[in-house]
């Protein structure tokens, strides 16, 4: 009888239930930790995600706003497609350690986790090039209007346009770092014209007016006045001809060929040489265009009317002094 009685009392102390451990608290984020400036100690990552979510939703929603040329330019965050991951922000705080305090004592300064952040670097660009379009001046180039007194020139301008990259590059670290401001003032940059007063004058080192009323042959250098010659042009029905023109060759003591037209004589077709009694190309010429040039005359009666079959006439000491002064290509106006 004793055996069963002990056989019976075994399954009941089998039953009875063994003592659970005490559960274990959620682990929190350490004293001094903060993210985007939003102090999350002794925080579970859960109440820190809900606290990031509800206190920096509003504030990154925000629009950033670009001034430029005294325009506001604004970008939407959904048009910069920014995100903000909370639960991430929230498990790097809890495993941030904030640095110890400092050994003379004191407090630690604590840890600022950075906010997770994302958003569209292209969607950035092409807002900012938006931008740049509608502040961009363009510059005013110089502009030259030849006279046969005088080289009237507008002058350049420099225009303004928006640092693109830069102001970019701006935006793009405001939104990756969550900051709280969302306006940017910047200056647009000059843009240098392509076309100055210098460059003019590189481009007409000289330039030669001939005034037909005048009698005048003008030479400028570098936009300047420089020379003044007097001169003889083409006859009635023979006129020296209007326009813009270059000067094409240059010669000294140049031959004639003499033009086959009935003013010519018994000389049309014929080639004079250099220097002879009978060739009326006196020591130098200057060509122009189609036979007509710049050459000096035995005439110097000549001088000061209509005379030549078309060519500017000079006596000869002019011709000769103006020759060197004048390359090739230069621009010749003839009014």
């Amino acid at each position: 009888m004793v055996l069963c009685v002990l056989a019976a009392a075994i399954p009941a102390a089998a039953q009875d239930p063994q003592p659970q451990p005490p559960p274990q608290p959620e682990p929190a984020i350490a004293q001094g930790v903060r993210a985007g400036g939003i102090d999350l100690s002794g925080l579970t990552q859960e109440q820190a995600e809900a606290r990031l979510t509800d206190e920096l939703t509003a504030p990154l929603s925000q629009d950033f706003v670009v001034g430029a040329a005294g325009i506001p330019f604004t970008l939407t965050m959904q048009q910069a497609k920014l995100k903000f991951d909370a639960h991430v922000t929230a498990k790097h705080a809890l495993a941030a350690q904030p640095p110890p305090p400092p050994a003379g004592g004191g407090q630690s300064a604590g840890v600022d986790v950075a906010l997770v952040l994302s958003h569209s670097k292209l969607a950035v660009k092409a807002f900012v090039a938006q931008a740049a379009a509608r502040a961009y001046h363009a510059p005013r180039e110089a502009k030259l209007r030849i006279t046969v007194q005088r080289m009237i020139v507008s002058h350049s301008r420099p225009g303004l346009r928006l640092a693109s990259k830069r102001v970019a590059r701006q935006i793009d670290d405001a939104l990756d770092s969550g900051a709280s401001v969302r306006r940017l003032h910047t200056r647009l940059v000059a843009v240098k014209p392509a076309v100055t007063y210098k460059v003019l004058q590189r481009r007409y080192p000289r330039i030669i007016t001939i005034d037909r009323d005048t009698f005048a042959l003008r030479l400028f250098r570098s936009l300047r006045p420089w020379k003044r010659y007097s001169i003889a042009v083409g006859m009635a029905g023979l006129e020296t001809p209007a326009g813009t023109y270059r000067i094409q060759d240059k010669q000294v003591n140049p031959a004639w060929h003499v033009p086959n037209s009935a003013w010519a004589g018994s000389l049309a077709g014929q080639v004079i040489p250099g220097g002879a009694p009978d060739n009326p190309l006196k020591a130098r010429w200057l060509g122009i265009a189609n036979g007509v040039g710049i050459h000096g005359t035995a005439e110097d009666w000549s001088i000061g009317t209509r005379a030549s079959h078309g060519c500017i006439r000079m006596h000869v000491s002019d011709v000769i002094d103006l020759y060197p002064r004048v390359p090739v290509g230069t621009t010749v106006l003839i009014k």
